[in-house]
């Protein structure tokens, strides 16, 4: 009886949580994966920086002597879908466009990148890299501070972008064309 009466409207109304996850991710990792992005071009939309290779593929860059015309259009393609990724993935959660998709779609990006940090670039190595779950630390760069990113994520790949986005606003104009031309009986 209390928990109906106090949490039955919220459990109807599910539209205020993956808003306010949508405004964290703005207010904490939008930045954070913009300024990630812009590191990896070099001049123009599809001029990539070397730095670019260097943090997608740290092995096989160092493998060819940091030369970049030792690679081909597979490595080109991987670093610029990964660096649009960055770019495009975290405006359409902000907006709320597609946020479903775009939210799984950063959870894979985050997993990506999380093994490159590892295995790539040698975090698995260094503890204070990986973190630990139920320790005293919660810093921890790769297993506490983006298990929280992927919860927030989570949310939004669950719930859908929630109140204030532009999902909504179509699902809204959909229902009303729906009505519209479903006669009512």
């Amino acid at each position: 009886m209390l928990r109906a009466l106090l949490f039955a409207p919220t459990d109807r109304n599910d539209r205020w949580l993956p808003l306010l996850a949508r405004f964290v991710f703005a207010a904490t990792l939008l930045v954070y994966f913009w300024k990630s992005a812009l590191t990896k071009l070099d001049g123009g939309p599809f001029s990539l920086s070397t730095g670019a290779y260097a943090q997608i593929f740290p092995k096989a860059f160092e493998a060819v002597g940091y030369d970049v015309s030792q690679f081909g259009i597979y490595h080109w393609a991987v670093v610029m879908a990964g660096t649009y990724a960055e770019f495009v993935l975290p405006a359409l959660l902000v907006l709320g466009l597609l946020a479903r998709p775009a939210a799984l779609g950063m959870m894979g990006f985050i997993v990506v990148q999380s093994l490159t940090d590892l295995f790539g670039h040698g975090g698995i190595a260094h503890a204070e890299t990986l973190g630990a779950w139920f320790d005293r630390v919660p810093d921890g760069v790769i297993l506490d501070q983006r298990a929280f990113w992927m919860l927030l994520l989570g949310v939004i790949a669950v719930k859908g972008a929630g109140a204030l986005s532009v999902d909504g606003v179509l699902a809204g104009g959909a229902a009303q064309r729906r009505d519209a031309v479903v006669p009512a009986q």
